[in-house]
């Protein structure tokens, strides 16, 4: 047909785990795309997996729910204007990792487009994780706070209450003189006196 685009050339497998992998790829820049079909299938012949996307200019495409350490066989597909696909680019193998690998940075293409989800998607747990921790560390300065409050109120009370218990008479109360007070000093001493003119 006429129509159809070229198949995708330069297919490369990047960003490698046990568990998934991105595929990427070229087209004619002469072709009009409107999408991609890829065909994934396990080496073994077990399992086969079929992705169609349209109305999209990405050239990757991360694969997911991979088995580790299994060979897998990838190929791509153009999509034209009206829907028609292209043949099949080359085929291409590659090997799922096992869990205890490390992730092969080798293999890391920074001008992939999928590279800038995956790291972006890393700086957000990260940046999560920093607020959760810093909202934790406030509330805990916050309740520290209002305990050290808390205490200094309470000892306030107990030193006010200890202070009245405490408090010595008023100046302005009268006072409390033995013997019958100040003026029955006086009342004595007049006495007093007047006994003893009488002797006299």
């Amino acid at each position: 047909m006429a129509d159809r685009p070229a198949s995708p050339v330069n297919i490369t497998i990047s960003h490698l785990r046990a568990d998934s992998a991105t595929v990427s790829w070229s087209i004619v820049d002469s072709d009009v795309v409107i999408g991609y079909a890829i065909t994934q299938q396990r080496q073994d012949g077990l399992a086969m997996r079929f992705i169609r996307e349209v109305n999209t200019t990405s050239r990757a495409c991360v694969l997911w729910n991979l088995d580790e350490d299994t060979d897998y066989i990838i190929q791509v597909q153009s999509i034209g204007l009206h829907g028609e696909d292209s043949e099949a680019s080359k085929r291409v193998h590659f090997r799922t990792l096992e869990k205890s690998d490390h992730f092969q940075t080798s293999l890391i293409d920074h001008d992939d487009p999928s590279v800038e989800g995956l790291d972006m998607s890393r700086q957000l747990q990260t940046g999560e994780m920093v607020i959760i921790m810093t909202v934790l560390i406030m509330w805990a300065a916050v309740i520290a706070l209002f305990c050290r409050q808390y205490d200094i109120i309470k000892d306030n009370d107990s030193n006010n209450h200890s202070k009245e218990k405490a408090k010595p008479p008023s100046e302005h109360s009268t006072p409390d003189y033995h013997n019958g007070g100040l003026l029955s000093s006086k009342f004595q001493s007049r006495t007093a006196s007047s006994i003893s003119i009488i002797k006299v």
